[in-house]
This record gives structure tokens, sequence and C-alpha cells, in this order.
């Protein structure tokens, strides 16, 4: 760690206020989260926490881009292990390591994609870089694999014309070529996905419905493959 000693110091005590924050969130849900127990657990007044987080809806903030920024490096650690040709084992490898970190932090998970905290809006121009990480791996895999003619573009299901001008945006905003019909597809190919992971991190499906949700998981991302048209 770089910088003065006053610098280190107080890089140490955000790292400790961050590490509570997790543990009190993981025990209690981040409805119950206050900067009082985070200050009595770091061992200090609770003024002297304020001093480093002004209030709750800061320190779930910190919270909110901290998860994101986790689960955003550990997507993109599993696809740098994948040939950049090889979209259906990326699209896999996604949504195997999104997964697999709700799994092991299922209250950060639910902080990011459950339920909204009553009273918080997180503010976006902190959280949107961080929160669109996935997607943006995503949008960018898709748009590959479409450029390189590795997507079939179905006409099976035509495009709502109200929605042109929503696809319109989302090609502009991440300067993409794909047809309103993939878009579509791509879409619902990520509402899925985290729709089946919710199911799994809130225990939607009960405790015998399934032998192994692995396999499951497994079978519906082969489902959204075929959805999307990966060749």
């Amino acid at each position: 760690m770089t910088g003065t000693p006053r610098d280190r110091a107080r890089a140490q005590t955000m790292d400790d206020i961050l590490r509570i924050g997790r543990e009190h969130l993981a025990q209690q849900g981040a409805a119950a989260l206050s900067l009082r127990a985070v200050a009595r657990d770091l061992g200090v007044v609770s003024s002297a926490v304020y001093r480093y987080v002004r209030n709750r809806d800061e320190l779930l903030t910190l919270l909110v881009v901290d998860a994101y920024n986790e689960l955003g490096d550990e997507v993109d650690a599993a696809l740098a292990t994948i040939a950049d040709y090889d979209y259906r084992a990326q699209f896999r490898t996604i949504g195997v390591a999104v997964r697999t970190w709700a799994l092991r932090e299922p209250a950060r998970y639910a902080l990011l994609f459950g339920s909204p905290v009553p009273g918080y809006a997180a503010p976006a121009d902190q959280t949107t870089g961080p929160g669109t990480r996935v997607i943006v791996a995503l949008i960018s895999l898709y748009e590959r694999a479409y450029a390189s003619g590795r997507t079939a573009v179905p006409d099976t299901v035509p495009v709502p014309a109200a929605l042109r001008k929503d696809f319109d945006a989302i090609r502009s905003e991440y300067a993409l070529t794909a047809p309103d019909a993939l878009i579509a597809r791509g879409v619902l190919a990520w509402a899925a996905l985290f729709g089946a992971i919710n199911f799994d991190v809130f225990d939607q499906y009960g405790p015998r419905t399934f032998t192994d949700r692995d396999d499951l998981f497994a079978h519906h991302l082969d489902i959204l493959l075929e959805t999307i048209g990966f060749d």
C-alpha cells in the first residue's frame, strides 16, 4: 500500500468499515444496517465513523459498488480463461461465474438484485458503471458473435413497433450492429439468466424439487443459447 502513513491508515479504516459492513449485511440484512453498530464492532465511537462515511446510505452505496466490482472482477477473470472465438463457452462462463458468486455471497447478491432497501436509492453516478459490467460483458459477447456470423437472425416473432425506438437507443448507446430481433432475444437471455439465479439464491424452487440444481442451471444455459441463436 502506497501513500503517507495517514493515507494508509485511512485506507485501512475504510477497508475495515467495508468488511464489517459486509458482515452485518450477511447477518442482519441491508435494511438493518447501522453505522452505530459498525462503529461498535470497529471499536470506536460513532462520531469517528462519520468522518469516513456520512450516513447509512453512503455505506450502502459503498457496499453496492464493492459487490458489483467483485462480481465483475470474477466474471472477467473467468472469461480470461476462454478463447475469444468460443462464444458459447463464454456465455456459459458468464452465467456460471455470476451464479457461483451469488451462491457464495447471497446477502450481497440480494443487495444488488433482491428487494429494494426501504428509503434507499442508489446514486446512478456511482453505481451505473460498476453495476453494468456483467451486462456489458454479455452485450459485447453477443455483438461479437453477431459480427462474426455466429448467430442466426430469427424472424419468427416480430418485434413490436413500439419497441423500435428503445432498441435504437440501446444500439446507439452500446455501438451495436445487431438487429432488433437479436437485441430482443439478448434482453430475454439477460432477464432469464438472472431470473434463474434468483430462484436458486432465494430458494424459490423449494428444497426437494430438483435433485441437482447445477445440472438444472446448465440446462437453462443451453436453452438460452438456443434462444439467442448462437452457432
